[in-house]
């Protein structure tokens, strides 16, 4: 009897709570700015949540940008002097936009400003273009720059939580990447 009740406990708890129940995290109120590489939620209200396959079909459909919000590696600030430092080169998903550093849950007005120029010349200017932002599988970072692109009046966000791992996963092809320019101005501070 114990069990039984136990049991629809627990399947009560899992039909009202879903993601806990699957061992997502529920959506907080505000950005993520710790722990980035983490469990996600499964969603992220206002925002379509895409599987990979329904990525891979607005991609094959030419149907919307692709977003890459994946952090850019810092060069370690203990380099001897006249040592060269080559960026470890980012896979991303073909004819992406590489807009590193903007999924921090806490960034810099300047870091603002070029994701705001990033997603005009992403979209053309258009606010209801469908815009897909990913990074990586338990980055919060793509979770981030979806809520905050929210605020800024884009009405079509995907989200493809899985990002480059799904991609990968599926036997999809990736393409090394070169994030979008910055103002010089706007180099010494990525956040």
């Amino acid at each position: 009897m114990r069990a039984a009740l136990a049991g629809l406990i627990l399947a009560a708890f899992a039909f009202v709570f879903p993601a806990v129940a699957q061992g997502k995290p529920p959506e907080p109120d505000g950005y993520r700015t710790e722990d980035y590489r983490a469990p996600v939620p499964a969603t992220l209200a206002g925002v379509r949540v895409l599987t990979t396959a329904e990525a891979a079909a607005v991609w094959r459909a030419k149907a919307g940008v692709f977003v890459d919000v994946m952090p850019r590696a810092p060069k370690p600030s203990n380099l001897p002097a006249g040592t060269v430092w080559r960026d470890k080169p980012r896979l991303n998903i073909p004819g992406s936009i590489w807009l590193p550093d903007t999924g921090y849950g806490k960034i810099a007005d300047s870091t603002e400003a070029y994701l705001k120029r990033g997603l005009v010349r992403a979209t053309a200017g258009n606010r209801a273009a469908l815009v897909v932002i990913y990074c990586m599988a338990d980055c919060w970072m793509s979770w981030n720059a979806a809520k905050r692109i929210l605020t800024y009046g884009y009405s079509n966000v995907a989200w493809f939580p899985e990002g480059t791992d799904g991609w990968e996963h599926a036997g999809l092809d990736l393409t090394e990447a070169q994030p979008e320019p910055r103002p010089v101005e706007e180099t010494a501070s990525p956040r």
